[in-house]
This record gives C-alpha cells, sequence and structure tokens, in this order.
C-alpha cells in the first residue's frame, strides 16, 4: 500500500472523528486530520534533525526539527508517536514519547491538522529510513537557533517548535 492510500481519521475543530479517508484524498481536499510531532534528543542532550526526501506527499527537500507524520486510522496518538519515531529514526526498543501539549495547526490553503508533540531521549545508535531522511545530523540547541533563519524548514515544524519553546518557558502558547 503506498503512503497515499493509508487510511486517516478526518477530524473536526474539537479533535472528533467525523470521516476515515485515504491519505491521498485528506491532502488533495485539505481535509483535517491528526499528527504528532516528536522532538528527539541523542545521549548528549542534541536535537535529531532531518532534512525530508524530495519525494515526500508534504513538504518535500525541507528541513524538521521533529520526527513524526500522521495518525493512522483509529490509532492513537501515542500509538502514533511511537510508531514514527522508531521508524524516522530507524531504531526499535525506543522508550515512548512522552506527550507535552496539542494544538490545531493551520497553514493556510487546506493544510490543517491536529499535532500532538512529544519528546524522547533517544540513545541508540539512528538509521533513518531512506525513503523518508535525505539527511540527518543532531544539533545543540544554539545550532538549531543558528539554521532557523538559514534553511527551509517544514512550516508545521516552526510552529510546533516555537510552541514547544514557549511550553518549556512556561509561557501560553
Amino acid at each position: 500500500m503506498s503512503a497515499a492510500d493509508e487510511l486517516l481519521d478526518i477530524v473536526d475543530e474539537d479533535d472528533r472523528v467525523v470521516a476515515q479517508v485515504p491519505r491521498g484524498e485528506a491532502y488533495a481536499l485539505g481535509l483535517r486530520h491528526r499528527c504528532v510531532f516528536i522532538q528527539a534528543r541523542d545521549a548528549e542532550g542534541r536535537i535529531f534533525v532531518h532534512r525530508r526526501t524530495p519525494t515526500k506527499l508534504v513538504f518535500p527537500s525541507m528541513y524538521d526539527m521533529f520526527v513524526g507524520g500522521v495518525v493512522g486510522a483509529g490509532e492513537s496518538y501515542d500509538a502514533a508517536a511511537l510508531r514514527e519515531a522508531e521508524e524516522e529514526l530507524g531504531v526499535s526498543g525506543l522508550p515512548r514519547p512522552v506527550p507535552l501539549f496539542k494544538f490545531l495547526y493551520d497553514g493556510g490553503d487546506g493544510q490543517s491538522w491536529w499535532s500532538s508533540v512529544y519528546e524522547v531521549r533517544c540513545e541508540l545508535p539512528v538509521s533513518p529510513q531512506v525513503e523518508e531522511v535525505a539527511w540527518h545530523g543532531f544539533l545543540t540547541d544554539p545550532e538549531l537557533e543558528r539554521r532557523l533563519s538559514k534553511w527551509v524548514w517544514v512550516p508545521d515544524g516552526l510552529a510546533a517548535y516555537e510552541r514547544l519553546k514557549a511550553y518549556r518557558a512556561g509561557r501560553p502558547s
């Protein structure tokens, strides 16, 4: 099955399931669905950063400071977070990602999804999926901040990152 054929739960503004459709249809019609964002840090506390492959359905070839993706139909946010983190990092046996907060991303042009943000410590050697990740590295917080204005970042990841910084600083997001 291709990624475009994967079934997604379509949700309303209160994150209640209202339908199930294939991912490709959800994207084409701009239907609201669910996603997870997991900030992965290595044993030294550095953040896993990667550039998406040019074949990705959404935001191809852009950089991201989260691993993650869509929540499948009938799947919980927590299950999706662990599945996506292990898939994108290319590891198994990862600790369960810790849920932090949820927000409704709205990028306009029919790009809207409920987004659950997590964090996880990955002390395992990573081997990211070549279908998903074109480049990867672990950056310190200051290194990541310096690259924010230099690299082209996925807009939903930037939105999640700004909210995560506010969350950690104890400010409302």
